[in-house]
């Protein structure tokens, strides 16, 4: 179970804090959402849970410990809007491998098969892959470190519809057994697939079931 309790954060340059005390508690297999506006903070909330910037006030637990910064890069996987802008090995393979470059070809290719990637040689060029491969590749990216949370920005983002489905659907099977959660503008195009959902708005988080389940 990750818990953030009382978390905030506001930059030294800033005259209001971007996350005011946030309290959150998300569960493997409970798959969970937060929605907003460009700016709101959902980005800044990422950084935070995934070790790449330090709260400015705050707790980030894992299972009732509390994790630094070193701690939580290891336990979470994230995965940035457009991702394949990213992108830096030359070929699929080397995508995988980078900062892991023991791994055997065995769970490269086991975890290709996971995201819908079977078929793909690892020879590949990630730049010449369909919109929908890069997506799940940069999943794939992740899920090679078996993290026990993943954190995905606007993972739908730029999608034609029967490409975001897909993705939906893979999403829904990668929360059964971690935490899973995404931040968006659009938290209508989950409905189905997540149903626990909050509004960041004003450094503050209230939650959406209504809005998961009306819109």
């Amino acid at each position: 179970m990750l818990e953030l309790q009382a978390l905030r954060y506001q930059p030294a340059t800033a005259a209001e804090a971007v996350l005011n005390g946030l309290d959150l508690t998300l569960k493997p297999g409970e798959p969970a959402l937060v929605a907003g506006r460009s700016g709101s903070g959902k980005t800044t909330l990422m950084e935070l849970i995934c070790g790449l910037a330090t709260p400015s006030g705050g707790t980030i637990r894992w299972q009732g410990q509390p994790l630094n910064a070193r701690q939580r890069r290891w336990l979470c996987g994230l995965v940035f809007q457009f991702p394949e802008r990213h992108f830096l090995g030359l070929s699929v393979g080397q995508e995988l491998k980078l900062g892991q470059r023991r791994l055997p070809a065995e769970k490269l290719e086991a975890v290709l098969h996971q995201v819908g990637l079977g078929s793909l040689s690892l020879q590949q060029a990630p730049e010449r892959l369909s919109g929908g491969q890069q997506r799940r590749l940069a999943l794939a990216v992740q899920l090679v470190r078996d993290p026990a949370v993943l954190l995905l920005d606007e993972p739908t983002a730029g999608l034609d519809w029967s490409v975001r489905q897909e993705v939906l659907q893979l999403l829904a099977q990668l929360s059964r057994d971690r935490v899973l959660l995404v931040v968006t503008h659009e938290p209508e195009l989950f409905r189905g697939v997540i149903d626990r959902g909050w509004l960041l708005e004003q450094g503050a988080l209230r939650p959406l079931p209504a809005l998961l389940t009306m819109l």
